[in-house]
């Protein structure tokens, strides 16, 4: 009976061995110089076995000329070891020397008992160098700083100083303009009358005057002979006011017909007051001025502009003046725009510099 308990409690002891079992597999098994191989660890262990796996912290060597990268595993914590069969942790491991490396067997406990894996082996090759051409290597070289180079920031120092001088320019012309006041043209617009209501307000003067009784036949009827003058000159564009009484009745018949016959009796009558000492009849005096009102409205012309723009006309030195101010708007707007090329030009540059 004793020998049957011992038997079954030695095959217990060789199940539970046997069920716990490590293996090692590494993938690749040759690499490059500075290339990373990883190493995959599998223990099959019982439900609720307890498992700890080895340590590694990073650049850790395995061996001289392997080191560790980094570990990890697949089952986070302990409430999950204990419902997993099978657990895994992958090494990721790499070497700086070409040689064929001898890996250990890596060692985990399992419910206390230690398991071991079969040993590995990686192989690192180096790089080929031709020994004959030495002086086309160089080794490697440390961290530096840019030095500083003046031909590369000489361009945007340069433009820099000329968009500073442009800028003072641009500001010294502005003042300029400032102070330089602009010339200022008021137009003007009169209201004239037309040439027939000039002569009936003259007429209407001359009656108001009472000059048609006057004995000053004289004064009379030079002022009735000058206001058809003027309006004869104002109405058909010619020199009456130097002309003849004779000359002006010869140019309106070459234009007008109108009223000609009574003109030509009141100047005759005029010339002979004026320079013959001819005495006129009162009723002869109104005949005349009645003549006088009947040619100027048979030959007036209506719908006339009434209203006149006058222009003033700029001295020498107000049009130097308005053209100095054109030219210094011109210069400004070309220093302006010029100023702010050269500063998109120098911050891009200064940008991608120190970029």
């Amino acid at each position: 009976m004793k020998r049957s308990v011992l038997s079954i409690a030695f095959a217990l002891c060789l199940l539970q061995a046997l069920g716990q079992s490590l293996t090692a597999k590494i993938t690749p098994i040759e690499m490059m110089i500075g290339e990373q191989a990883q190493v995959t660890l599998t223990v099959d262990a019982s439900e609720g076995a307890e498992v700890q796996w080895p340590v590694f912290q990073p650049r850790q060597q395995i061996v001289p000329g392997v080191e560790v990268v980094s570990s990890s595993t697949t089952v986070a914590n302990q409430e999950e070891q204990k419902k997993s069969t099978g657990r895994t942790m992958i090494l990721t491991l790499t070497s700086f020397d070409g040689n064929l490396y001898h890996l250990p067997p890596f060692e985990v406990s399992v419910n206390g008992k230690k398991v071991q894996s079969a040993d590995l082996a990686l192989k690192v090759v180096e790089v080929e160098v031709d020994t004959t051409k030495l002086d086309q290597f160089f080794g490697p070289k440390g961290v530096q700083d840019n030095p500083f180079q003046w031909r590369e920031w000489a361009p945007i120092f340069w433009f820099s100083v000329l968009m500073v001088v442009l800028m003072a320019i641009g500001l010294y012309l502005y003042v300029r303009l400032r102070s330089n006041k602009p010339i200022i043209r008021h137009i003007k617009i009169i209201k004239r009358l037309l040439p027939h209501q000039k002569a009936m307000k003259e007429i209407e003067q001359i009656k108001a005057d009472k000059m048609v009784t006057s004995e000053n036949q004289k004064e009379y009827y030079t002022k009735l002979t000058d206001t058809l003058r003027r309006y004869i000159e104002e109405r058909y564009g010619f020199s009456a006011m130097e002309m003849t009484s004779t000359e002006i009745i010869e140019r309106l018949m070459q234009t007008d017909q109108h009223s000609l016959d009574e003109l030509r009796q009141l100047f005759t009558t005029a010339d002979l007051v004026k320079f013959a000492k001819y005495s006129t009849m009162i009723n002869e005096n109104d005949a005349n001025l009645v003549s006088a009102i009947d040619f100027i409205n048979q030959t007036k012309l209506e719908n006339q502009p009434t209203e006149e723009i006058v222009k003033p006309e700029l001295s020498e030195a107000d049009q130097k003046t308005k053209q100095s101010r054109r030219v210094l708007k011109a210069l400004i707007w070309v220093v302006g725009l010029t100023s702010a090329a050269l500063m998109a030009y120098v911050v891009y540059n200064v940008y991608m510099l120190l970029v």
